[in-house]
This record gives C-alpha cells, sequence and structure tokens, in this order.
C-alpha cells in the first residue's frame, strides 16, 4: 500500500474538481485556456486539503521511528540506563507503518511542486487571464496587449515593494540575506495576505453554515427567502434586458454604417457572432451587402469603440443568459417549497406535485423515491435532520473559535484538535489520526471555500451554477482558492501544533511545513500576527451571528433578506405575487397541452378514416370511366369533395378550445409580441389601471 493512498487521492480529487467546474462552468462555450486555468487551481487547492493528513500521519510514524531509534541502547552493553527512557516508546505500541505511509523523499518534492505551480498560478498567470478574458480585442495580440497594460499596474506594484526591500538590505549592513531567506520572506508576504483574507472568510462561514441549515428547517423561513430572492431576480432580469436592448441597438447602428467591403467588417461580424440568435436574423433582414461605403459622407466607430462594444455586448449576453436560467430555476424552487407546505397537511401521506418535471426519472429512483418515501422525508424527516446537522456544526464551530484563541498555549495544551491529535499519537493510531484531521481541515475548508462561492461583488464577480459562471468570475475564485489554502493549511498545523513554530519542541516537521522554511527570519510575523491575529475570529462571528453586515448593506441601500424590516416585507409580497403569476401561466400552458393532445386522440382517428375512403373513391371513379374528359372532370370532382372534407378534418384536429378566464387572449404572434392586447380584451390605451402591474 506503499504511495497507494496518495495515488488514489489524487485521482479522487481532480474529478471531484472537475465535477465542480461543470457545474458551474461551461465547457462548450468558454475558452479552452480559462477552463483548464481553473481546473488546475481548484484542483491543486483542494490536493493539499485532500493529502495533507496524509502528511501527518506519515510525520507521526517517522517521529516514533526516529524515537526509538535513538532511546534503543548500543549492542553487547549493560546499561539499561537513562538514555533508553530519554524518549520512551510505549512497548505495547511499536512503531508500525500506517497503511497511507509515504516513503520518504516524495512528500517534500510533491508539496514543492504544488506549492509554487499554485503561487505561480494565482501571482502571474491568472491574473492575466483575466484581464485577457475580460478584453474585448479581436485578434489574439490585441488581447495580450490589453491584459499587459491592465496588468502593468497590479505587477508594478510588487516589484516597486521587492526592490525597495533589496535596497534596503543591501543598504543595511547588519543583515546578510541568502537566497533561501529571500524565499522564505516571499512565502510569508504571500501567507500573511491569504491569512488576512482567511479569517475574514472565516468568522463568516463559522456562524452562516449551522444557522443556514439550522433556517433550512423552518419551512416557512425558506419560502420568504425564495419570495425575496424572486422580487430582487426580477429587477435584475429587467436590467439585465434593458442592458441587452441597448448594446443590441448600438450593434444595429454599427451593422447599418459598416457596410461589407469596409476595413472594419470583420470586426462587427465578430461581434455579430457574439449576439442572441434572434438578434442575429433581425440584423441579416435588415443589412443590403450591396451599397458600398463612403468615406467622405459617412461618419464610422473607430477600432477601439469597435472594441469597446464588444466588450460591452459579450458582458450583456452573459449576464441575460444568466438571469433567464436563475429565474426558471428560482421558479422550480419556489414552485416545490410550495408543495410541501401543501403537503404537510395531507392526510394521505402521499406526495403531490403540481407539476409534473418534464425530465423522465430513473427507474430505481421512482422505486425507491416513491411519493410516500418522498413525503416522510421532506415533511417528517428533513426539517430533524438538518437541525441535528446544524447543532453539530454549531459544536465543531465553538471547538474551532475556542482552538484558534488558545493554540499558542502549550503547557498546559488548550487547543482541542491538538489535544486530539496528542490522544492518537499515544497510541499510535493512524486511523483516527487520519479521519480526525480529515474532518478539522475539511470542515475549515467548508467554511471558507462556501464563503467563496456565496459572496457577489456587485456583478464583477459571482459564482452562478448551472453552468452560469463567466470566465472572469472563475479566473478569480481560482486564485482566491490558491492565496488561501496554504495558510489555511499552516493554521491547521498550528492548531493541532504539529508546527515547530507554535509547540515550541524540537521535533521533525512535516513536509509540507519544511517547504515554507524557518520563519524565525520574520520573527514579528512568526511570533506576532500569525498568532494573535486569528484571534479576530471570535469578533467577527459575533458580528455575523448579530447579522451586523447585513444591517449595514441594508442601510447603504442593498437590500437584504431581514425578517423585521418593512422594505423585505414589501419584497416579500412583490415576489409571492410574481410567483403566483408564473404559476398559473404555466398552469395555462399545461392545460392548453392536455385539450390539444386530448383533441387529437379524439378526432386523431377521422382524419386516417377519411383519407382511406377517398383513396377507395378515386379508384373507383378511375376504373369505371374510360373516357378521358369524363375521367378527368370526375377527377376534379372528386379532388374538391376531398380536399374540403381533408381542410375540415384538419380544422376540427388543430381546433383548441378558447380559454375565456385567460389573461391574454390571442393567437396572433403579432399580437402577442407587441403587447398591445390587454386581458379582457382591451387595449393598452383602455386599461391605464394595469400598466404597472409587472413593474
Amino acid at each position: 500500500m506503499s504511495g497507494a493512498a496518495l495515488g488514489l487521492e489524487i485521482v479522487f480529487v481532480f474529478f471531484l474538481a472537475l465535477f465542480l467546474l461543470h457545474r458551474y462552468g461551461d465547457f462548450k462555450k468558454q475558452h479552452r485556456l480559462v477552463i483548464i486555468g481553473t481546473l488546475l487551481a481548484w484542483y491543486l487547492c483542494f490536493l493539499i486539503v485532500f493529502i495533507l493528513p496524509l502528511d501527518v500521519s506519515t510525520t507521526i510514524y517517522n517521529r516514533c521511528k526516529h524515537a526509538a531509534a535513538n532511546s534503543s541502547p548500543p549492542e553487547n552493553s549493560n546499561i539499561t540506563g537513562m538514555y533508553a527512557t530519554a524518549n520512551p516508546v510505549p512497548s505495547q505500541h511499536p512503531c508500525f507503518k500506517p497503511w497511507s505511509y509515504i516513503p520518504d523523499g516524495i512528500m517534500p518534492i510533491f508539496w514543492r511542486v504544488v506549492y509554487w505551480t499554485s503561487q505561480f498560478l494565482t501571482w502571474i498567470l491568472l491574473p492575466f487571464m483575466q484581464s485577457y478574458a475580460r478584453s474585448g480585442g479581436f485578434s489574439i495580440t490585441g488581447k495580450i496587449k490589453t491584459a499587459l497594460i491592465e496588468n502593468a499596474i497590479y505587477y508594478g506594484t510588487y516589484l516597486l515593494i521587492f526592490g525597495a526591500f533589496l535596497i534596503y538590505v543591501a543598504v543595511n549592513p547588519h543583515l546578510h540575506l541568502e537566497w533561501n531567506q529571500l524565499q522564505t520572506i516571499g512565502i510569508a508576504a504571500a501567507n500573511t495576505w491569504g491569512l488576512f483574507l482567511l479569517v475574514l472568510l472565516l468568522g463568516y462561514g463559522l456562524v452562516e453554515i449551522p444557522r443556514s441549515y439550522w433556517n433550512g428547517a423552518k419551512r416557512g423561513y425558506l419560502l420568504m427567502k425564495t419570495y425575496f430572492k424572486a422580487a430582487k431576480l426580477m429587477t435584475e432580469k429587467a436590467d439585465a434586458e434593458e442592458n441587452l436592448e441597448d448594446a443590441m441597438e448600438e450593434v444595429r447602428k454599427v451593422n447599418e454604417s459598416i457596410k461589407y467591403n469596409h476595413p472594419l467588417r470583420k470586426c462587427v461580424d465578430t461581434i455579430l457572432k457574439k449576439c442572441p440568435t434572434e438578434y442575429q436574423e433581425k440584423m441579416g433582414r435588415n443589412m443590403d451587402d450591396y451599397e458600398d461605403f463612403d468615406e467622405k459622407h459617412n461618419i464610422y466607430p473607430s477600432e477601439k469603440s469597435l472594441v469597446k462594444l464588444h466588450k460591452q455586448v459579450i458582458y450583456s449576453v452573459q449576464r441575460h443568459r444568466r438571469t433567464q436560467v436563475q429565474w426558471q430555476i428560482l421558479l422550480e424552487q419556489a414552485f416545490y417549497l410550495e408543495d410541501v407546505a401543501k403537503n404537510e397537511t395531507s392526510a394521505t401521506r402521499q406526495f403531490v406535485h403540481t407539476f409534473q418535471s418534464p425530465e423522465p426519472e430513473n427507474r430505481f429512483i421512482q422505486y425507491f423515491y416513491n411519493p410516500t418515501f418522498e413525503w416522510y422525508w421532506e415533511c417528517l424527516l428533513r426539517p430533524w435532520f438538518y437541525k441535528i446537522l446544524a447543532v453539530v456544526l454549531s459544536i465543531f464551530s465553538v471547538i474551532v473559535v475556542w482552538s484558534e484563541c488558545t493554540f499558542f498555549s502549550t503547557t498546559p495544551v488548550l487547543s482541542l484538535f491538538a489535544v486530539f491529535i496528542q490522544l492518537a499519537e499515544k497510541t499510535y493510531n493512524y486511523i483516527y489520526i487520519e479521519i480526525a484531521c480529515f474532518l478539522s481541515i475539511f470542515f475549515l475548508s467548508i467554511c471558507v471555500y462556501s464563503t467563496v462561492f456565496r459572496i457577489r461583488v456587485f456583478n464583477y464577480y459571482y459564482l452562478a451554477s448551472h453552468h452560469q459562471t463567466d470566465a472572469y468570475s472563475l479566473l478569480f475564485s481560482g486564485m482566491l482558492f490558491c492565496r488561501l489554502t496554504p495558510p489555511l493549511c499552516l493554521n491547521f498545523l498550528g492548531l493541532t501544533h504539529m508546527d515547530s513554530s507554535i509547540s515550541h519542541k524540537n521535533t521533525q516537521p512535516t513536509a509540507y511545513t519544511s517547504i515554507m522554511g524557518s520563519m524565525k527570519v520574520l520573527s514579528f510575523i512568526a511570533d506576532g500576527f500569525y498568532i494573535y491575529y486569528p484571534m479576530l475570529v471570535v469578533i467577527l462571528c459575533i458580528a455575523t451571528y448579530f447579522s451586523l453586515g447585513t444591517r449595514c448593506l441594508n442601510l447603504l441601500g442593498f437590500q437584504q433578506f431581514m425578517g423585521d424590516d418593512d422594505m423585505t416585507s414589501d419584497l416579500v409580497n412583490e415576489g409571492k405575487e410574481l410567483i403566483r403569476k408564473e404559476k398559473r401561466k404555466k398552469q395555462r400552458q399545461e392545460e392548453g397541452e392536455n385539450r390539444r393532445r386530448e383533441w387529437k386522440e379524439r378526432y386523431g382517428h377521422t382524419r386516417e378514416d377519411s383519407t382511406r375512403n377517398r383513396n377507395i373513391h378515386t379508384d373507383q371513379k378511375e376504373s369505371n370511366f374510360s373516357d378521358v374528359n369524363t375521367n378527368r372532370s370526375a377527377f376534379k370532382y372528386t379532388r374538391a369533395n376531398n380536399r374540403t372534407e381533408r381542410d375540415r378534418i384538419e380544422l376540427l384536429q388543430d381546433a383548441e378550445p378558447l380559454d375565456f378566464n385567460a389573461e391574454t387572449f390571442t393567437d396572433d404572434p403579432l399580437e402577442s409580441e407587441s403587447g398591445r392586447y390587454q386581458p379582457g380584451g382591451r387595449y393598452l390605451s383602455m386599461s391605464r389601471s394595469d400598466i404597472f402591474n409587472d413593474v
């Protein structure tokens, strides 16, 4: 099994990162370099989290082996004395290799490759790819030029700071730094920045994750929050549609002004390819390819303005597509929560859906997840399961907060993570050590990474599921993961006292700690910032518990869901009305489809019988009459009668009873698109009271 566990986890983590990226990204539409860069960043960060417990168990075994070698007496010696008992190894627990033991020399090389690759991604490659992805250039050279210009200030700041530091070291005669020390300073600077952001995200996740599961057990709470989201998303959806219309209007003007033989026509064609299909068809119909351009009489846009327009079109189309998909997903979620609320009082204990899923379910799922099981799970078991899970996660959060405030104490050991690991180390229970380490670092990672997936910086950074995340947000998330994971692992090793700079013991460090170098070069960071800054997590947890950040955003005009706020109640009522309208609209569509299906089933055989009788009647006429003129007139007469009957049958088949209760009473697509016809047969000019119902 030597090294087998490492290989299995490497493969498993790769598919895990690929699955998450497939959920948020779009492999078909996004650039391959964006997918590869984001996948590599996520993969390396998840790999560090999963492999670190193996490094801990291997280090504990090496310590045991080293202590056993030092405590064994010399050969042919009668001395049983004091050296053998200086570092005793319990005889009942001999040093044996763990099942996941990794041979010497592999882990240092592995960590060095993973760490420096992730740092290269987060500080150099991914920022450049971000600017490249957002660029509106029409060629690779133009995009690279734009990316270099945008990152000039970004890279120049780091070079200025590093150059000033080198000048200070060269001038000061008391400082003599070698290459290893410079490398350690660079690592310490990166980890300091990451630890600063790590504590902020961790303080939010430690409270919000247990609270989200506790609130998930409240049906009324989830439904009200869904209504609130619907009202906000409708506003964002309308704004996205307006921005798309403005962008398409600019494209239409450019398309009409720049003709086929203009030098910039290729740029316009590139912009048109990024537009939705319906807009491409409209612009294609209005274009005259035979009209030449005239440089003297017309004013044409410059290439720079076309680059800006190209960037605007890409952003508008992506945002419009994302809001449309999110709106459909939110509608399904709201319909399902309303079904759960209705089925809670069901006497039959059979879960009944208002709308059936359009996709056929798997037979295995249909057999086990039947309506009875679904009712018990959704109405009885799931709330209790969420409450128990919330309590367990709350206990974990309390342990993390306590350990973050006391992990610097070595005598006595107050950090609970360190207590658990040291108890397992005494018995050399490697399975328990790996499970305890994995659960601890996995919980810390969930608290931090889930906050990264939840936060939203206006419309510039937003991780949207169902393949709706843009390239800029994917790359930005990869940058955050690469900057947060190394300090997260160092913080975990400090909580468990596996870091010698925290435990102050002369023991063999882990392979991960060894590549970070000794922080004694910067003692004010190693003994000050790394020790006392994590205590700030207590203040952040208190602020998150009382929703201070949410209240501040609400005061600034960014509406957040708060149960005791009047604006929240208004938005909830507005979202409830929107969901009710969409539900009624979907019900009418399903009723229309059912009626159309019934008419086809009822009158479909009539058309087949009429067609069969028509063929028999035609054959009889052709065989009975031999005269050409008489035969021709009879044939015409038969075709005319049959055509009339066929039209009547098709009319009956395609007919559909009119729904006089529907809000929109029209079958004309032109009137439907123009929106002039209103409920009850009233036009817009005759119904002024209902103009702003959907605003």
